[in-house]
């Protein structure tokens, strides 16, 4: 199978959004996926597609920074695959394109969040040498 990674942007929003929808199971709605996506393009993120020819079956963000114990460094974001497509090795494909691109760049790492409740992404990690340094937390204001 030929899987192509391209940069995404702005214009892709209207194709992100299933993907999306199906990633966090539609517990927001398209307006506010929109609008979420088109504030991030404006910031230090990019946007990655995984094309089996003109179909999108899978994204990944990335966020850019420089951390204090890092270094610069590059986070994964919202790395999703399409449920047809899992368990094929893409996951580990696009790790390995996007982490010998970086390094080409000076970047120092890669790091990531990932949800508690999806082990199969903490086995891929682990296998691709991500070490499990801490938790994240999330306090929502406003709530």
């Amino acid at each position: 199978m030929e899987i192509d990674f391209r940069y995404l942007n702005v214009g892709n929003i209207p194709e992100i959004l299933p993907l999306m929808q199906d990633f966090t199971g539609h517990k927001y709605t398209d307006a506010t996926h929109s609008s979420r996506f088109v504030d991030m393009f404006q910031h230090e993120y990019d946007c990655i597609g995984f094309y089996d020819q003109d179909h999108l079956i899978g994204l990944c963000g990335l966020w850019y920074q420089t951390r204090h114990y890092s270094g610069k460094s590059c986070e994964i974001d919202h790395l999703y695959i399409k449920l047809e497509y899992q368990g094929q090795g893409l996951g580990t494909r696009f790790i390995d394109w996007i982490g010998l691109k970086l390094q080409k760049e000076g970047y120092e790492a890669l790091e990531l969040n990932a949800y508690k409740e999806n082990i199969a992404s903490h086995r891929l990690y682990a296998r691709e040498g991500f070490e499990h340094l801490g938790f994240h937390f999330v306090k929502r204001l406003g709530e």
